[in-house]
C-alpha cells in the first residue's frame, strides 16, 4: 500500500485493502481470543487456591463466551475452498403466489442486507424488479466482504414460508417459495471461453422501484450467452460502460456455477447415486403460523425466534452447513 502508484487503480487498491483488512482481522481475532484463554486459566488457578462462587459464574460464563468465540474463528478458518474469500452475488426470484411470494422476497432481501450490514460488508443492489402490488418479483445484490461468499453459499435454495397472509381478506394460511441463487464474484481471477460471438447484448431504460434500486436513464444492460441461453441484466449504474463491466462480472459467476454444478452431477453418476443436483431443492422453512419456528432440513437445525432470524441472525444455520459438509 505504501508503494508508489497503489492509488492509480482504484479498483485494485480496494481489492488490495479488502484482502489486507481480512487477513487483520483473522490475526487481531486470534491474539485476542489467545489473552482471553490466558486470562481464564489465570482465573481457573485462583479458583483452585481459593473456591469464590461469584468468581466461579463468571468463569463459567465467559468461558460459555469463549466457546462460541472460538467456534466461530474456526469456522471462518475452514473456508479454504478456492473462492470462499470472494464477494457474493445473491439473487432472488419470488415462486408462483403473485404477491405473497414477491412479499416474502422482499423479507428475505432485508434479511440478507441486514445480515450483511452486521458483518461490516457492503451490500450494493444490481438488478431490481418490482412486484406487481408489493414486495420484489427478483434482485440481484452484491454482498462486499472477505468471506461472503465462503459464508453465503450455505443459502443456495428455495426458501418457504408458511404464515396468515396480509394480502388475503379471509385471514386464510398461505405457504410461499423463494429460489436464492449465491455466486462468487469474479474480476480476472478464472479464465472462462467467452467468446464475443456468443454474447447478444442488449441496452434498455432502467425500470423498478427507482429511488436507491435503478436509474432512470438508458443506461440498463442484458447479456445473453446464447450456448447456455444464460441471461444476465444490471441496471444500478448510470454508466452503460459500468453496468456492461458488472454484467460481465454477473455472467461469469452464473457460468462457473453452471460448471460446477455439471461437475456434481457427474460425480453422482459415477458413484451411482439419485440424489438431484441443483439449488432448487427446499432447504429451509420459516413458519409464522400457527407456531413460530424457522428449520433447516438439511441440518435440522431450529429456532423459535423467528424475529431475529428475518433481522438477519442466520449465522446459527449457516455455521451448521458448513459444519455439516466437513463431516
Amino acid at each position: 500500500m505504501l508503494e508508489p502508484g497503489f492509488w492509480d487503480n482504484q479498483d485494485e487498491a480496494q481489492k488490495v485493502i479488502s484482502e489486507a483488512n481480512g487477513l487483520k482481522d483473522v490475526v487481531n481475532e486470534y491474539r485476542r481470543l489467545e489473552e482471553t484463554q490466558e486470562n481464564l486459566e489465570m482465573t481457573l488457578e485462583l479458583l483452585r487456591e481459593e473456591d469464590d462462587p461469584d468468581l466461579h459464574a463468571e468463569l463459567s460464563d465467559e468461558l460459555q463466551s469463549f466457546g462460541e468465540d472460538l467456534e466461530a474463528f474456526e469456522l471462518g478458518m475452514l473456508l479454504s475452498e478456492e473462492y470462499d474469500k470472494n464477494n457474493a452475488i445473491l439473487e432472488l426470484h419470488a415462486g408462483a403466489g403473485g404477491t405473497e411470494s414477491q412479499d416474502w422476497a422482499s423479507m428475505l432481501l432485508r434479511m440478507y442486507t441486514r445480515w450483511g450490514e452486521k458483518r461490516g460488508y457492503k451490500v450494493e443492489t444490481l438488478d431490481y424488479l418490482a412486484g406487481d402490488e408489493a414486495g420484489v418479483k427478483s434482485v440481484t445484490i452484491s454482498i462486499k466482504g472477505h468471506n461472503a461468499y465462503g459464508y453465503l453459499k450455505a443459502e443456495k435454495g428455495v426458501h418457504r414460508l408458511v404464515r396468515i397472509s396480509p394480502f388475503d381478506s379471509s385471514g386464510r394460511r398461505h405457504t410461499s417459495f423463494v429460489s436464492c441463487e449465491v455466486m462468487p464474484e469474479f474480476d480476472n481471477e478464472i479464465e472462462l471461453d467467452i467468446r464475443t460471438e456468443d454474447l447478444k447484448i442488449d441496452t434498455y431504460r432502467s425500470s423498478g422501484a427507482g429511488g436507491q434500486h435503478v436509474n432512470t436513464t438508458d443506461s440498463a444492460v442484458r447479456i445473453t450467452h446464447l450456448p447456455t441461453n444464460t441471461v444476465v441484466t444490471c441496471q444500478s449504474e448510470r454508466s452503460q460502460i459500468k453496468n456492461r463491466e458488472q454484467a460481465m462480472k454477473l455472467l461469469k459467476a452464473k457460468l462457473y456455477q453452471l460448471k460446477i454444478e455439471e461437475q456434481e452431477k457427474e460425480l453422482l453418476e459415477i458413484r451411482g447415486e439419485q440424489k438431484e443436483i441443483g439449488w432448487g431443492s427446499q432447504i429451509r422453512s420459516y413458519v409464522f403460523h400457527p407456531y413460530s419456528m424457522v428449520k433447516d432440513h438439511r441440518t435440522d437445525t431450529e429456532t423459535g425466534n423467528v424475529q431475529n432470524v428475518m433481522d438477519g441472525d442466520i449465522d446459527l444455520f449457516i455455521n451448521a452447513y458448513l459444519r455439516s459438509r466437513l463431516s
